[in-house]
């Protein structure tokens, strides 16, 4: 049974569709990159299944449970981790505030945290509003990990970072991956990197499914098709 299953779910902001019977799923462990243009759909779809918008039709489970009915927080409680796109700290807090809101018992602790990002140790008690860009980013995922999940949902952790922080931020991804039992669902457009850490591809074009597989079967003329400029 997968960890994550997602079939056949639309979505609406207001009267305008924005997903047409998008499908996806995710075993325990396993590395899901979610994948397109802008505005296509991705950031939707994370939304949908994080419980953030409700889905028109399909259905969306997880570890067997049906997520459509259940508000964010209890997704969460569930063991949905989600990074957001933009990070959204809570700039006024400290990072070690920041760390521990949401925090709840198991592996990931501060110490956890600190190890994969020494730079958080190092600013446990600056205010997040204080920190770098690539810092917050840091601080978003740590605030995620903080809640122990099954399921770690990371939307564009990586845009608008300078090179050097990308590839900090992509190396504990990647640690992550080797390290941990978590089941990760990536969007990012860095292909290159999302070929080296994801096991399986979904490529939305229009807020639709358009391909579906292993990343060593993404061919060229499909990347070109649906992700090229």
């Amino acid at each position: 049974m997968s960890l994550l299953s997602v079939q056949n779910i639309s979505a609406f902001y207001g009267p305008s569709q924005a997903l047409f019977d998008v499908s996806l799923s995710l075993n325990e462990g396993e590395v899901l990159a979610l994948m397109g243009r802008n505005g296509m759909g991705k950031s939707t779809t994370v939304k949908s299944i994080c419980r953030m918008l409700n889905a028109g039709a399909g259905t969306i489970t997880f570890n067997g449970r049906n997520l459509r009915k259940l508000p964010s927080h209890k997704a969460a409680h569930l063991g949905i981790g989600l990074v957001p796109e933009g990070r959204r700290c809570f700039t006024n807090l400290t990072v070690e505030e920041n760390l521990l809101a949401a925090a709840r018992s198991g592996a990931w602790d501060l110490t956890a945290v600190g190890a994969l990002f020494p730079r958080l140790s190092e600013r446990l008690h600056q205010s997040a509003g204080s920190l770098s860009g690539g810092e917050q980013q840091m601080l978003a995922i740590g605030r995620a990990l903080m809640t122990n999940p099954r399921l770690l949902v990371l939307d564009e952790a990586t845009e608008g970072l300078a090179p050097m922080v990308r590839q900090e931020i992509w190396g504990a991804i990647t640690t992550l991956t080797r390290d941990t039992g978590l089941a990760l669902l990536v969007v990012d457009k860095s292909l290159k990197e999302l070929r080296q850490v994801a096991d399986h591809a979904v490529i939305l074009e229009r807020g639709a499914s358009v391909w579906s597989g292993t990343m060593d079967t993404l061919s060229e003329a499909v990347t070109q098709k649906y992700l090229g400029v």
